[in-house]
């Protein structure tokens, strides 16, 4: 099968040898996760969307992709509309979309692992309200008709060092144990990839750009755990680290386990966020007691401790030196006209590489000069390779993954002369991350609350962006993490001390430009006496913001003294790690700004 054509056309015929209409092809994994292994690329298998975050449903006469505003240009890009239709998840729905095509007495296709409960529970209501059969496959019809489909991956799982965890694992899972216990339940049942490396203390290398390895796990009231994994990826030291409180068992008696807790009577907290739908019905028609609750690795994971906390302000300096060298060296090049997208992504790893302790990227690195800069979630490919061209901006989002934390930095540059709108543009988004990173707010307060502070000066003339100001960031685990963020539409979950945010407001401009500064933060209490519990961000991220992209008479005294400090302390940090040339051109870089 070389086209989607021929591929919707195995599918549908697929889909008709099980007497359904449709099915709902999500991206995601069993997991639940935002990012996936290869093997569980089916969305992009099937549709050519390559985006990394989506739904899709087939019908037989009719297909959709379903994305949020930050994808818009890209399906547009990548998906064949003699094929696919595309919409806009929060403008017309996939459920709604799909009952207003499918007839009455249809049946829709899903894969319980591959959805939540809640999203089962609202198929299930919208579907009966047209007449449609909700249908629930024991296996899963694309990876019947994906020929060439790659196995899971097999890399071993190996221990996370207690030096950079802080923490030893037996004494998180005491503290699960303790939430437990108070919560009435006998276990839990913990299936994100990072809650299980967390709790373990583990990593791995099944997910590209995410040091996780695919494995579910049980937590027991009493301490002890199970670990279901595949056995391949068991290595001697691995059981030496797990030590006699943790048993390990294979991958596929996982849901085997849970049917037995059923029998025993046990209660069961699951989690309706996280754990995917054909745990809770495993558990419920095997008569287990489901004590529905947030997994309860997720907020202790996103606190970090002082070990955490040290590590994320150690490998950011490497990390701002890395970028600070690449900054310096695209200045000297860009104008040459010799960079493409392509190559200024290969010298960013470069320079990374260089500074000691990187493991990997922590996600594809966003590389987009003119045009492509306004994708806020572009992904560089030879098809799509732009050279960075004069008088242009150029926008670079990257990461790191380091033994010591998880790095996330946003810079854009301008190759030339800007134009008084790409200034003043760039102002205002500089203007929102200050009032960011500066606000100082009190205990109880969600990210949400915080949101439209980093976009009033955007909102004052008629602009704003379509992503999130902020999500949370793991320690040497995933560059998104929950629950935390900052977004106009977010969770009641409150920022604590020891949470990492990025800080990322952005302004794009469809066919000409975008612009996005992102720093990443950490809560912490505020030093003086306050009468009340407060708490402020510390900047974690060191590097220079393009200075020929400011307009000065835009930034009030606030905002221009937090500048020039921030510039202050890149140089301070930074500059002992650069080499002479990148030094000299950092000072210059970071000088202070003034107003005349």
């Amino acid at each position: 099968m070389s086209d989607y054509k021929d591929r919707l056309t195995a599918l549908r015929a697929e889909l008709k040898s099980r007497n359904l209409d449709g099915f709902v092809v999500p991206l995601t994994d069993e997991h639940m996760s935002e990012y996936v292994g290869a093997y569980a690329g089916r969305l992009a298998f099937m549709t050519g969307f390559t985006g990394s975050a989506g739904n899709g449903v087939v019908l037989q006469d009719k297909a959709a992709v379903f994305i949020d505003g930050r994808y818009t240009i890209q399906a547009a890009a990548e998906l064949d509309p003699a094929l696919f239709e595309h919409h806009l998840f929060n403008k017309y729905p996939l459920l709604k979309w799909t009952t207003d095509n499918l007839p009455k007495g249809a049946r829709l296709g899903y894969d319980p692992e591959l959805a939540t409960v809640g999203w089962e529970k609202d198929a299930l209501k919208a579907c009966a309200r047209k007449g449609v059969e909700l249908v629930a496959v024991d296996s899963n019809p694309v990876d019947a008709v994906w020929a060439d489909q790659p196995e899971a991956p097999l890399a071993p799982a190996v221990p996370h060092d207690s030096k950079y965890a802080g923490v030893d694992a037996r004494d998180k899972r005491a503290k699960v144990a303790e939430t437990l216990r108070e919560e009435g339940a006998d276990a839990a049942v913990v299936t994100m990839l990072d809650s299980v490396a967390w709790a373990f203390n583990i990593r791995g290398k099944d997910v590209m750009n995410t040091p996780v390895t695919h494995a579910f796990a049980i937590l027991n009231a009493d301490e002890s755990a199970t670990l279901f994994i595949n056995e391949a990826k068991v290595t001697s030291e691995l059981k030496q680290h797990l030590g006699n409180s943790v048993q390990v068992e294979p991958r596929e008696a996982f849901y085997e386990t849970l049917a037995k807790f059923g029998a025993e009577g046990k209660a069961v907290l699951v989690d309706p966020a996280t754990n995917n739908a054909k745990v809770f019905k495993t558990l419920r028609d095997a008569g287990a007691k489901l004590v529905e609750g947030a997994d309860p690795c997720i907020l202790p994971k996103a606190i970090k401790n002082s070990t955490e906390q040290q590590g994320a302000r150690d490998c950011h300096i490497r990390d701002g030196a890395a970028v600070s060298e690449f900054l310096h060296w695209l200045s000297n090049e860009a104008p040459k006209g010799t960079v493409d997208e392509l190559t200024a992504v290969a010298k960013l790893w470069e320079c990374r590489e260089s500074h000691g302790g990187l493991k990997d990227k922590s996600f594809d690195t966003i590389s987009g000069a003119g045009p492509n800069a306004a994708l806020p979630h572009y992904r560089v490919s030879k098809k799509t390779n732009r050279p960075l061209k004069m008088d242009e901006i150029y926008l670079v989002d990257s990461g790191g993954q380091y033994l010591d934390g998880t790095t996330d930095i946003t810079r854009t540059v301008i190759v030339g002369t800007p134009t008084a709108e790409m200034k003043d543009r760039f102002t205002r988004v500089l203007k929102g991350h200050i009032a960011l990173s500066t606000v100082r707010f009190p205990e109880g307060t969600p990210g949400m609350a915080l949101d439209a502070m980093a976009r009033r000066p955007l909102w004052a003339i008629g602009c704003d962006y379509d992503h999130g100001t902020g999500h949370g960031v793991g320690s040497f685990l995933a560059v998104h993490e929950g629950p935390q963020r900052i977004a106009k539409y977010s969770s009641d979950i409150w920022l604590e001390p020891g949470m990492i945010l990025s800080n990322e407001p952005g302004y794009y401009k469809e066919g000409e430009y975008g612009i996005r500064i992102e720093n990443l933060i950490l809560v912490k209490k505020v030093d003086e006496p306050t009468e009340r519990e407060i708490f402020e961000f510390e900047n974690l991220t060191w590097a220079p913001i393009d200075r020929n992209l400011i307009e000065p008479s835009l930034l009030d005294d606030v905002e221009l003294k937090w500048l020039n400090d921030y510039h202050a302390k890149v140089f301070e940090l930074v500059s002992p790690h650069v080499d002479d040339a990148t030094r000299e051109w950092l000072q210059v870089q970071t000088a202070p700004i003034m107003v005349m």
